[in-house]
């Protein structure tokens, strides 16, 4: 069963390329393949950073001209004459249209949390070509093809949530099992993503002061568009680019004045604060703070990616990384353990596939989009910009020291808590770095030490500062390491405050099914009640993690890859259904490839982590392990405690069962939608669709960032035509 409009859109007609087009897609074609030749064949000879650039951009160029077109038109039908919840359902407070540039600002702001940031840092301890495959090909195949697919269905459902999504197309049972899974998955996430806020922000006046001055700066922009001068984004991105760099500048005066003291703040401290923003962004009209605060960061986030992309092109570094490290066969790394597949997946998350993006996608962005033809640059474009990031931050981590990489990034009871210790046993494992060395790195950044400064973040941060200094020279690797800091701050808070609007969203679809008024998101109790709950919830964990270090959130970090995996396969299982349902079974495969191939790495990771008899990888087998060791009175690291060793059998035993239990969820809604797409098949009479109706659309708005001739004449058109035109 279909519901199509009346007229469909379709890119222009079939043109012929000129000389010029084809030439410069020949140049692309072969920069791109030039860097996939050098980084796949090196055996043994320095590599530059650039290589890795241009096989990225390249590939991200053809991959959006192309493959995006290929789907968004040929595929979906994007429909450009149709109205979209957006401006059928505009109330000012969730639905609202919004400019394209604001909009592609919000979404990448919202999605781009701390995993195209850590994620790939972290996985460079299996070398960097490994990272480098799956952030492209995947991000190309998998996560943009997820984001823009779900964006597009859940525009034709009034917004609806991914969960409520699969309930009413997939069915009760399996709907039951995907809003479970996503809610959980959702809470463990934003707990993870505030847990990284309060530890950069943590003792940081210049980081606390520049980040809470996007606020004020972000209500400014809201009001100037919506009030005092709508429509004017190019004037109001002006004033609030100014107005950032101001405050970034200012940040450290204050650091370096005597209100420093007042923006130093306690991790409790902060604690509180985010849980609070988080409920008044939730809640606030999305053009009053919302919308305006993501778009204004993306500036900062862009401009400090393309300005890495520039340092690297200049001061071309070499990577210093192996291509494959031994780590990656035999699945005993000290950053983590467990085999390339499928853990280097796992641990890159974000950056390649994110099933919170689909959450995104299906949240805030699809209240919020003018037109139905957007959904390419919004949803593959803003994808393809976050795995450029994860290209950026593998690089940051390959280009410095290898013996400094696993200094850092190695738990403290691995390598002890002194240079010397360090060195040697970094140099254990085939990587050499001196006592002198690594005490001089520590001295360039400011810092006391760089020892086990896990996490990824301090990592990103020395790249960063080694590629701008090249650059500015040596004597500011400081400022750009405490920089780098900052910024990583920055690009996580955006995540959170949206993930919290959308936990919103999807807290009240699902109580929607109990209680009808909910299914207005718009309504003012449940919207307060709701938020409240969500905020309630990953702030409860977060409290506890930052009083208990194996507390709270910290008990459940381990599990944050596979659970953003893993409902990654729920938004494919969705999407591959919807495709299937909507008539358009024999392009079923551009969701059902990638959900084939996401299974079967996260559940192979969930029976790993659930069932391996490495204490370090199996859940259940580190729980006996250290139950063993209570029975025998022994203390086993990294406890310092017989307390220390109750809480992380404790640990180890939630999250074995939650792994385990999500991982079920997971098979259900798989097995329930492979149920539904067979069902269609055979009787396709028995399968509805809850599209909504087509309704004619009054927006004229172009697709892309720059309006295309035929979309200038259709602007001015509607102009003439509008009462006193």
């Amino acid at each position: 069963m279909r519901t199509d409009s009346p007229q469909t859109a379709s890119p222009q007609g079939p043109r012929k390329a000129s000389p010029q087009t084809i030439a410069i897609w020949t140049v692309v074609a072969l920069v791109c393949a030039a860097g996939w030749s050098v980084l796949a064949l090196s055996r043994g000879e320095e590599v530059s950073a650039v290589w890795m650039v241009a096989a990225a951009l390249g590939s991200y160029a053809i991959a959006y001209r192309f493959y995006s077109k290929f789907i968004a038109y040929k595929i979906l039908k994007v429909d450009k004459t149709r109205a979209t919840p957006a401006e059928r359902l505009d109330n000012g407070i969730d639905f609202h249209p919004t400019d394209r540039r604001v909009l592609l600002g919000h979404h990448f702001a919202a999605i781009a949390g701390a995993g195209p940031l850590v994620g790939p840092v972290l996985a460079a301890q299996m070398g960097y070509l490994p990272g480098t495959i799956w952030i492209i090909v995947g991000v190309i195949f998998a996560g943009a093809v997820q984001d823009m697919v779900v964006l597009f269905f859940s525009t034709r459902r009034d917004g609806r949530s991914l969960g409520q999504m699969a309930r009413e197309e997939i069915g009760p049972f399996g709907g039951a099992a995907a809003l479970l899974a996503a809610f959980a998955i959702m809470i463990i996430l934003l707990g993870v993503l505030a847990l990284v806020i309060v530890n950069a922000l943590a003792q940081s006046p210049w980081g606390t002061f520049s980040i809470a001055m996007t606020i004020p700066i972000a209500l400014l922009m809201g009001f100037y568009l919506r009030v005092l001068r709508p429509g004017r984004v190019s004037e109001v991105s002006l004033i609030g680019v100014a107005l950032l760099l101001l405050a970034l500048v200012a940040g450290r005066w204050v650091a370096e004045s005597s209100w420093a003291d007042t923006f130093t703040l306690a991790p409790s401290t902060l604690v509180i604060w985010l849980v609070a923003y988080g409920f008044v962004a939730s809640i606030l009209p999305v053009w009053m703070l919302l919308a305006p605060r993501d778009y204004l960061s993306t500036f900062m986030k862009i401009g400090t990616i393309a300005l890495l992309a520039i340092g690297v092109i200049v001061s071309m570094p070499t990577l210093k990384m192996d291509p494959v490290t031994d780590f990656a066969t035999r699945g005993d790394g000290p950053v983590f353990a467990g085999s390339l597949f499928p853990f280097v997946f796992i641990t890159i998350a974000c950056g390649a596939l994110s099933g919170f993006h689909s959450l995104i996608s299906s949240g805030t962005t699809p209240k919020m989009i003018q037109k139905e033809t957007q959904v390419r640059m919004i949803g593959y474009g803003s994808m393809l910009m976050e795995s450029s990031v994860a290209v950026m931050a593998l690089i940051a981590a390959s280009i410095i020291d290898p013996g400094l990489y696993f200094a850092m990034n190695a738990p403290a009871g691995v390598i002890g808590d002194t240079v010397q210790n360090a060195s040697q046993v970094v140099g254990s494992w085939g990587y050499q770095i001196s006592p002198e060395d690594l005490a001089a790195a520590a001295k360039n950044v400011e810092e006391a030490s760089l020892l086990s400064r896990t996490g990824g973040a301090p990592t990103l941060a020395i790249g960063v500062s080694e590629i701008f200094s090249e650059v500015t020279g040596g004597s500011l690797r400081a400022f750009w390491y405490h920089f780098a800091i900052m910024f990583e701050a920055l690009f996580i808070l955006t995540a959170l405050d949206a993930g919290t609007r959308v936990g919103r969203f999807m807290l009240q679809d699902t109580l929607g099914n109990l209680y009808k008024p909910f299914k207005n998101v718009s309504w003012k109790p449940g919207l307060v009640i709701t938020s409240g709950i969500v905020c309630g919830l990953w702030g409860y964990f977060l409290w506890v993690g930052v009083h208990e270090p194996l507390g709270g959130i910290n008990q459940l970090f381990p599990i944050f890859g596979i659970s953003n995996q893993l409902l990654a396969a729920v938004a494919l299982a969705v999407c591959t259904t919807l495709l299937v349902k909507s008539g358009r079974l024999k392009w079923a495969w551009i969701t059902g490839i990638p959900l084939v191939w996401d299974a079967t790495v996260t559940l192979t990771a969930s029976w790993q982590k659930v069932f391996s008899s490495d204490p370090r990888v199996g859940f259940f087998k580190q729980r006996s392990v250290y139950q063993d060791g209570i029975d025998r009175g022994e203390l086993i690291g990294p406890a310092k405690s017989m307390d220390d060793m109750h809480t992380i059998v404790t640990n180890s035993t939630v999250d074995g069962v939650l792994t385990a239990a999500l991982a079920l969820l997971i098979v259900i809604v798989i097995a329930d939608a492979t149920r539904v797409c067979v069902r269609h098949v055979r009787r396709p009479a028995l399968s509805t669709l809850s599209e909504s109706p087509y309704v004619e659309s009054k927006i004229v708005a172009p697709a892309g960032l720059i309006p295309t001739k035929e979309e200038k004449e259709e602007a001015r058109d509607a102009v003439g035509a509008a009462p006193g035109g």
